[in-house]
C-alpha cells in the first residue's frame, strides 16, 4: 500500500491541474470501489471548483467551494494519471504498463483546466467519499489519526508521548496510525535504521535523546523519499506515469542477507516477522 511519500507525490502531481480548477464532469464507471459510491457522489462534484488539494496521512483531500471535501484513498493498487489533449496525441506518453490498462479506469474527473484526472484501480481497494467540512472531525476514517510527521509540530516530545505505556514493539507502534500518521512498513524499517534503534525495542522505552533521533530519522527518510518520487514496487506510479525511485536508496528494506551499508556486521541485514509484516534491520547497528 502506498505510504505517505507516495501519496504526497501524487498530490503534488495532481495539484497543478486540480487546484483552482472546476470539475466540469465527474464519471463513475462502476457502482463501487472498496465501498459503494454515495448516491449523490456525482451531483456533489460536478460544477464545483477545487479550492485546495491537501493530504492527511495516506489520504488525499480535495476542498470544494461548496464546503464539501472529497476524501480519496489509493488502497492497494490505486493510481491517478493526468491526461491532456496533448497527451492523447502522443503514443506511449505514459511510461508504466498500468497506465495503458484502461479496463480499470473507474473514476474520471474532467477539469476546466483541460485535463482529465483518471483513477485506475485493478484490485479496487481504493475508495472515495464526500464529507461536509463540518463533519470532518467526526469522520471515522480520519478520527484518531496521529500527528503528521512532516508538520512543524512533530518532534521528540510528541513521538515519545505517543509511545508512553505501549508494551508492543517499537515497529508495531510506529505502524499504528494513532501514533504517527502515514507511516508504513517500508519507511518504518528505514527510519529505525537511520536512528540506530532496534525494531524489537519496547515502544514505551522510546523517550529523550532516543526519541529525538527517531523523530529526526522519520522526517529525513520521508523528505528524501518524496524528493525521489516515492518508492515504486508493483503498483505505485506517479500521476505523470513515471516510477518513483526511492527504492534504489533503501538501506535495509528488502535486503535480507546483504551487507549493512554502515557497518561490517555478519551475516548482514536480518529479516524478522513482526505482526505478520517483514522487518529488515541491522542487529549490530540498531539497539
Amino acid at each position: 500500500m502506498p505510504e505517505l511519500p507516495e501519496v504526497e507525490t501524487v498530490r503534488r502531481g495532481l495539484q497543478p491541474v486540480m487546484e483552482g480548477s472546476k470539475i466540469v464532469k465527474a464519471e463513475i464507471r462502476r457502482k463501487d470501489l472498496r465501498f459503494p459510491f454515495q448516491k449523490d457522489f456525482v451531483a456533489r462534484l460536478q460544477g464545483q471548483t477545487v479550492t485546495g488539494l491537501g493530504r492527511r496521512a495516506k489520504y488525499l483531500m480535495a476542498d470544494l467551494e461548496s464546503g464539501d471535501v472529497l476524501l480519496m484513498h489509493l488502497g492497494m493498487s490505486g493510481s491517478f494519471r493526468v491526461v491532456t489533449d496533448e497527451d492523447k496525441t502522443v503514443p506511449g506518453q505514459f511510461h508504466h504498463p498500468r497506465h495503458e490498462d484502461r479496463a480499470h479506469d473507474h473514476v474520471v474527473f474532467h477539469m476546466s483546466s483541460g485535463a482529465a484526472v483518471v483513477f485506475n484501480d485493478p484490485r479496487r481497494f481504493g475508495y472515495m467519499k464526500i464529507i461536509a467540512i463540518r463533519d470532518m472531525e467526526a469522520e471515522p476514517f480520519l478520527k484518531g489519526l496521529g500527528p503528521e510527521p512532516l508538520s512543524n509540530a512533530f518532534d521528540a516530545a510528541m513521538l515519545a508521548a505517543g509511545c508512553i505505556g505501549k508494551k508492543t514493539s517499537l515497529k508495531a507502534a510506529l505502524l499504528d496510525q494513532r501514533v504517527v500518521a502515514g507511516l508504513g512498513n517500508i519507511y518504518v524499517s528505514e527510519a529505525l535504521y537511520g536512528a540506530g534503534i532496534s525494531p524489537r525495542r519496547l515502544a514505551g522505552t522510546v523517550k529523550g535523546e532516543r526519541a529525538g533521533r527517531l523523530a529526526s530519522a522519520i522526517r529525513d527518510v520521508l523528505t528524501r523519499a518524496i524528493s525521489a518520487g516515492g518508492s515504486s514496487l508493483r503498483d505505485y506510479v506517479q500521476a505523470s506515469g513515471e516510477l518513483g525511485y526511492f527504492q534504489h536508496h533503501w538501506a535495509v528494506y528488502g535486503k535480507e542477507g546483504e551487507p549493512c551499508p554502515d557497518c561490517d556486521c555478519r551475516p548482514g541485514i536480518k529479516r524478522i516477522v513482526q505482526a505478520g509484516r517483514s522487518t529488515f534491520y541491522c542487529a549490530k547497528r540498531q539497539r
